[in-house]
């Protein structure tokens, strides 16, 4: 009796252990399935980036080029005669009116030749005078028979020889004139005059012309560019289309700007183009001619040119900065009507102060991408907050 007592009790308390286990794996596969529910995947919302439609307005196409000033005249200044150089009178780097005297080159000399060449024209014509007096006197005698005709041929001869020597006079004399006038070098026109080359007391124009310095104009100015073969493409059919002739094409604006200026603030007009295009560089030349009164632009620089040639009147245009680019070229994101971004590729023409023209890839409707480009992947799907894209106050010139 006593070992079926003690018995019982170990049968109960293995009973309990097989309960216990059954209930802590009802719990466990209760908190399992809890965990489970908590750590569902829920994808987050769109992003929101901010989008907006172009611009529509007039814009006005450029051609734009790089190109150098040059002078319409430069002149090296030459003594032409021999001699001593006397005074120089100008001070190097100094503007001068045309006629400024700039050098003297020992003029006695030649006024004393000039003297003695007026002296013997003097002459030529008191001799010239006394042979025609007697030959009109051998003329009247002759027709009173009161001498022969031997006597007035011989009048005649002197007369003729006498106007022969009043010619060669006048022109030594005229020889003589110019030399003296050598002897002064003025300017031919407006400009700069270089710093002068020889000294006060050389000796110039021993055996060939003598260098003395170089005169610049420096207004107007011209500029030399050239135009890539497109761009004539486009200007010749946008002329044909207009009715304009070459001659018209000589009277485009231009537009010219310094490297270091903003925008292009100094302006002219084309005055040559070139007839044949460059084969090796497929470029044309082309050259326009600018005010510069104030003398800002100097020969050698490098500008920045645009050539007005056509206007768009509802030109799209989107900020610069909206801009992608990879292989294929130049790319917009736009939130298409299920506010999926798309990349659209796009034909760009010319930037306008932060904006920039899109000629063809985008309607006026679409909603580009304007902000946070980085974060924005094409196909997926956005929260587009539309905004407006600012304006610039005025084009750059």
């Amino acid at each position: 009796m006593t070992c079926a007592n003690l018995a019982r009790p170990a049968h109960h308390n293995g009973a309990w252990r097989q309960i216990g286990r059954a209930l802590a794996a009802v719990a466990t596969v209760a908190v399992l399935a809890g965990c489970e529910d908590k750590n569902t995947f829920v994808a987050p919302p769109p992003s929101k980036v901010d989008v907006a439609t172009p611009i529509q307005r007039p814009v006005t196409r450029y051609v734009e080029a790089t190109g150098n000033t040059a002078p319409i005249k430069s002149v090296d200044l030459v003594a032409r005669v021999q001699g001593f150089l006397q005074s120089i009178d100008y001070t190097d780097g100094t503007f001068v009116k045309q006629g400024t005297q700039l050098f003297t080159i020992e003029p006695e000399t030649y006024k004393l030749k000039l003297d003695q060449a007026q002296a013997a024209e003097a002459g030529a014509q008191a001799s010239l005078k006394q042979a025609e007096a007697d030959f009109k006197r051998q003329v009247d005698l002759v027709q009173r028979q009161a001498v022969s005709q031997a006597t007035l041929d011989t009048s005649t001869s002197t007369r003729d020889n006498a106007q022969a020597n009043l010619q060669q006079a006048q022109a030594n004399t005229r020889i003589a004139e110019l030399n003296y006038s050598y002897t002064k070098v003025s300017a031919p026109f407006d400009g700069i005059v270089s710093a002068h080359l020889v000294s006060i007391g050389e000796l110039v124009g021993v055996s060939s012309p003598t260098q003395l310095a170089t005169i610049v104009a420096m207004d107007p100015i011209w500029v030399n560019f050239t135009v890539n073969e497109q761009d004539v493409l486009r200007i010749r059919a946008e002329a044909q289309r207009r009715g304009l002739t070459s001659a018209d094409l000589k009277q485009f604006p231009i537009q010219v700007g310094l490297q270091t200026e903003t925008g292009y603030p100094h302006e002219g007009h084309l005055d040559y183009v070139a007839p044949t295009l460059n084969q090796s560089t497929g470029t044309l030349a082309v050259r326009g001619l600018v005010a510069n009164d104030k003398r800002v632009l100097l020969p050698g620089y490098f500008v920045r040119v645009r050539v007005p040639f056509d206007q768009d009147k509802n030109a799209l245009l989107v900020p610069d900065t909206a801009l992608g680019s990879d292989q294929g070229g130049r790319y917009l994101l736009v939130a298409n009507k299920d506010n999926v971004v798309e990349q659209r590729k796009v034909q760009i023409g010319a930037a306008d102060n932060g904006l920039r023209m899109i000629e063809g890839g985008l309607k006026p409707d679409d909603r580009v991408v304007i902000a946070g480009l980085l974060r924005v992947i094409p196909g997926q799907k956005i929260d587009p907050q539309l905004t407006k894209i600012e304006q610039p106050q005025a084009s750059a010139k």
